[in-house]
């Protein structure tokens, strides 16, 4: 934790008491019945977890749906949630088994069985999503299920699947509401999770309340909250100036973050250091004009990330030179060791010994909404286009028409934000530059996919580093992305409102339950 103001205020709430000739004193917390309301401007791409692989719909998931593993507030392992108890079998770490915890209860009043957990798995990896967490789940080939005994059995040793096991892609559905071959698209919800799913509306808003059914690893399943969704930053900016909101997280926009005082007595600031990166996605396939490696290395010679830090996010985010985040087990600077500072002159050498037409064209999309993408992209069109080597086409989508244009290969190059999933390196290789991964650039590396698959043999993950050092410098030899910048987490909450640090503290986790009136 970088930097979390906390100033402690106790509230207290007057109520008169029934029958008696008095007042009596109570903690507004007890007030449990007044809702908090969150705004963001993540976006949510599905309800269901087969069909979605995003941070705004994983926020949901979290509080709405319960996997078998879950992380604590800052934890680094997971624990059990909807599990009793979850063990890899023998020594080969191909044989993980979990017990389901009895008594969980679907909105349906359904009793969730072994029989749900599979249905689940087994679905995410049929449907396979373009958008999808299917790759996640890449080491899966099968599930078994007994009653409430559950086996997942592995094609290759991963002593990540438990970190999987615990993100979005475990969520539980009940095997009675979702189709097992499609991506179901109604705005209802059917999980255990801390929260019940009241009502949706698409890119609006999201009704939460405490699920009085449900058991697991959380003590306290909150407030009531609604979650608010607003179409940029601009936006999610004005709707806190009016108190619209109690809680703005991801994102404002930079220049209000940046000067953000910690004097303000009308307001909490909690800013911490975060595993969140952001990379601009090079096609890599014949047809795009960036399928030559050293047309991608000439991109990676020319962007510099300290102008892009500087001019367009104020600071308020960081400079990063590899794939894996500072913080990260495995963390290397393979990009500053290849390209130190800008080169135009080497930029120009490499399309020389390419043999390509200058200026090279193609096209750039971004997402619009969050943070500062518009000005981001305008200034990487700057820093490519000033020598005349490149000629960029820039385009602004919709965030759902944003995720298809990508992943059916329509883009030559994007930006795209990766939150972590779970506090690990493997989430920051095989999702990103595993042949078949959830970037969908066309990028396969047959070094790259054994050092990844070498490296989730390893249970003590530090044994794995030389692996993710060895996967970062092909990564940075190859481009197939170009590492821009790491986040900074900032959550705004009014003075009145406590627990805005824990719904972003690296885990993967949106802990709305944690969010209290005091």
């Amino acid at each position: 934790m970088r930097a979390v103001r906390m100033r402690i205020l106790v509230t207290l709430l007057v109520l008169a008491a029934a029958g008696v000739g008095g007042w009596q004193l109570l903690p507004a917390g007890q007030d449990k019945g007044r809702t908090i309301t969150v705004g963001t401007t993540d976006a949510v791409t599905a309800l269901d977890p087969a069909g979605a692989y995003d941070a705004g719909s994983w926020a949901l998931f979290s509080n709405v749906f319960q996997s078998l593993l879950t992380f604590e507030p800052g934890g680094s392992s997971p624990v059990p949630d909807a599990a009793k108890s979850c063990e890899f079998v023998g020594s080969g770490l191909t044989t993980y088994r979990c017990t389901v915890r009895d008594g969980l209860k679907f909105p349906s009043g359904r009793t969730m069985t072994g029989e749900d957990v599979k249905y689940s798995f087994d679905r995410v990896q049929r449907i396979n999503s373009d958008v999808g967490p299917a790759p996640l789940l890449s080491t899966l080939k099968s599930v078994d299920a007994n009653g409430q005994t559950v086996t997942f059995h592995l094609s290759t040793p991963d002593a990540t699947f438990p970190f999987k096991v615990a993100t979005g892609a475990g969520a539980i559905v009940d095997h009675t509401k979702y189709p097992a071959r499609t991506v179901r698209t109604d705005s209802g919800a059917d999980g255990t999770g801390p929260y019940v799913l009241k009502s949706y509306t698409k890119k609006k808003r999201a009704v939460l309340e405490p699920n009085g059914n449900y058991k697991g690893a959380v003590k306290d399943t909150g407030r009531p909250v609604t979650l608010r969704y607003y179409a940029d930053s601009e936006a999610l900016n004005k709707a806190w100036k009016v108190k619209d909101i109690d809680v703005a997280t991801r994102e404002l926009p930079p220049a209000v973050l940046a000067e953000l005082s910690p004097s303000d007595p009308n307001q909490r600031i909690s800013e911490s250091d975060s595993a969140e990166t952001r990379n601009l996605v090079l096609n890599v396939r014949k047809s795009s004009p960036l399928h030559d490696r050293g047309v991608r290395q000439a991109v990676a010679a020319l962007v510099d990330r300290e102008k892009l830090v500087s001019d367009v996010y104020k600071g308020t985010t960081d400079s990063l030179y590899s794939l894996i985040p500072v913080g990260i087990t495995g963390h290397t600077t393979s990009f500053f060791d290849m390209y130190p500072k800008p080169d135009p002159k080497r930029a120009r050498e490499l399309l020389t010994e390419a043999g390509v037409s200058l200026p090279v064209r193609f096209a750039f999309g971004y997402a619009k909404g969050s943070g500062s993408t518009a000005e981001e992209a305008a200034e990487l069109k700057r820093q490519l286009e000033a020598g005349g080597l490149f000629k960029v086409t820039t385009k602004a989508y919709e965030w759902t028409d944003f995720q298809q244009q990508y992943a059916q290969g329509k883009l030559d190059a994007y930006a795209v934000g990766w939150v972590a999933d779970f506090p690990d390196a493997d989430n920051f290789s095989g999702p990103l530059v595993g042949t078949g991964g959830s970037m969908k650039n066309g990028y396969s590396n047959k070094t790259v996919d054994r050092l990844i698959q070498d490296s989730q043999r390893y249970a003590d993950r530090s044994r794995a580093t030389k692996d993710f050092h060895t996967i970062q410098e092909s990564v940075a030899q190859d481009v197939p992305l170009i590492p821009l910048w790491q986040q900074k987490e900032y959550v705004l909450s009014t003075e009145d409102v406590g627990g805005g640090q824990y719904l972003s503290d690296g885990t993967g986790v949106f802990r709305l339950w944690q969010l209290d009136w005091i």
